[in-house]
């Protein structure tokens, strides 16, 4: 990456700051866009579901994965429950959506607190792995909530067979009027697709291990036995250890890492599977050096550019993101290492201009969480909108999950330096609702920004792009109008 003109800035950069200035390209196509990641994960989109307990969980990691990212599971997350979901995900076909299934005595009440856990909003009913019938909201107005499902579902189904050609199923589902179909291998269901689903499918590679199962990552602390917790996430088949403190540039991270990376060694050479450490957060070169140094072969950055959270207005510590993605994947290059820019992102030109910076992905948070895949529940404002709540990890409401284990007065003085939102809405996008309806429009944009810069790759897009600076009347020039003036 270069500034244009060689206009060395002279103070730090977010992203509202700089643009992207068109250079000669060869690159006809977004389809020519390669945005598989040039760090060793294995992802082939640069995006990453952020370590926070209002994104991250199972659905949200089988999502991103089937349209080639990665999600994270946080580290407060109770050990039997992540390792539940590592095993759901690794369970989940790469293709098919996971259906909602439910048998035919469920109330429709409680088909009704399904639906909105998946963008395709349907519930199937099912028995002895075969499928009986659909349920979808329409079904259900103005029926009784104690009514039960097999009452009301629609039990002229269409079914797909496993296997079958995407193209053919989406003209199946064209031709018959549907949304969403059962696909059955052998008779049996092994999941559901829909018309959108089956083109998704066609233009995005899943991300997947060794043994073609969809990637999951998660994250660990760096209080207590770090050695037993990486070792029990390596057991559980995590794809990507992530090591993570809101400062990682402090003694207890870098004496961590080396003993995360002694454990990740020794279940290599158990295994065969060398799975990528990520650490952080760090905003400077030197912070990036000191993770490279001590084991990290991804280095987290970011310090307070998210949305839910206050570090900066807190502390007055942080950096503008842009500037310290740019400066720590100089600093992590030199060190044979990648980063993934941690937060600020807001859209699509955002996701691209940190790639510009030279991130080898990117991590969203709060973005995610206003979506259906996301763990929360969706709730509904006075008037009407959907939405999920949000909060920091670092807010009152995480401190308290984090430290219900401690004693009352422990618990309790800890509760008194929280940083971060506790509840914020994120507001579900009627035309967005689902986290891949997000990935469409991140994706698409980043593949117009390389094809502007001439590039066929993530990498060649750190390499070629041409950055300007801008004040804030440049960027509110860019922003559409939804009426007129």
């Amino acid at each position: 990456m270069r500034f244009l003109n060689d206009l060395r800035p002279s103070h730090d950069l977010t992203y509202n700051d700089v643009f992207m200035v068109p250079s000669r390209s060869d690159v006809s196509s977004r389809s020519d866009v390669d945005l598989s990641t040039p760090d060793s994960v294995g992802t082939t989109i640069p995006l990453v579901a952020a370590n926070m307990t209002a994104v991250s969980g199972r659905r949200m990691a089988e999502t991103v994965a089937r349209r080639g990212g990665i999600a994270i599971i946080p580290q407060d997350i109770p050990p039997g429950i992540v390792a539940d979901a590592v095993r759901r995900i690794k369970a989940a076909h790469p293709t098919y959506d996971t259906p909602i299934a439910v048998t035919p005595d469920t109330t429709v009440a409680t088909a009704l607190s399904l639906m909105s856990k998946r963008s395709h909003g349907a519930v199937l009913v099912v028995e002895d792995a075969k499928p009986l019938g659909v349920v979808t909201e329409r079904d259900c107005h103005e029926v009784d909530r104690f009514a039960q499902v097999h009452q009301v579902m629609s039990s002229d189904l269409l079914t797909l067979e496993a296997g079958q050609d995407l193209q053919a199923m989406f003209t199946a589902l064209s031709q018959r009027h549907v949304d969403i179909a059962p696909v059955l291998d052998g008779g049996r269901l092994a999941g559901v697709m829909t018309r959108k689903g089956a083109l998704r499918s066609a233009i995005y590679e899943p991300a997947l291990d060794s043994d073609g199962s969809l990637l999951v990552g998660a994250a660990l602390g760096i209080n207590g036995d770090v050695r037993a917790k990486a070792g029990t996430l390596l057991s559980l088949g995590i794809d990507v250890l992530v090591v993570d403190t809101a400062h990682g540039h402090q003694v207890r991270m870098l004496e961590a890492l080396p003993a995360v990376r002694a454990v990740r060694d020794a279940h290599a050479d158990t295994t065969g599977r060398r799975v990528p450490i990520a650490a952080g957060n760090v905003v400077s070169a030197d912070g990036a050096h000191a993770l490279a140094a001590a084991g990290a072969e991804i280095i987290k950055v970011g310090v307070g550019p998210g949305a839910m959270c206050t570090t900066r207005m807190m502390t007055g510590v942080g950096r503008p993101q842009f500037s310290a993605v740019l400066e720590c994947a100089a600093a992590a290059r030199d060190d044979g290492a990648h980063v993934w820019a941690d937060g600020g992102v807001r859209y699509p030109r955002d996701v691209a201009l940190a790639l510009a910076a030279g991130a080898a992905s990117v991590m969203i948070g709060s973005w995610f969480a206003g979506t259906h895949e996301s763990p929360g529940d969706l709730m509904r404002g006075a008037d009407g909108r959907a939405y999920k709540e949000s909060f920091g990890m670092a807010s009152a409401r995480a401190v308290s999950n984090r430290t219900r284990e401690a004693a009352g007065f422990e618990r309790a003085r800890m509760a008194l330096f929280e940083e971060g939102i506790s509840s914020s809405r994120m507001y579900l996008d009627p035309q967005r609702s689902g986290v891949e309806d997000l990935i469409d429009s991140i994706t698409s944009g980043v593949r117009s920004s390389a094809t502007y810069a001439g590039a066929r790759t993530v990498r060649e897009l750190g390499e070629r792009a041409v950055i300007g600076l801008q004040s804030s009347a440049g960027y509110d020039e860019g922003r559409a109008l939804h009426a007129s003036w």
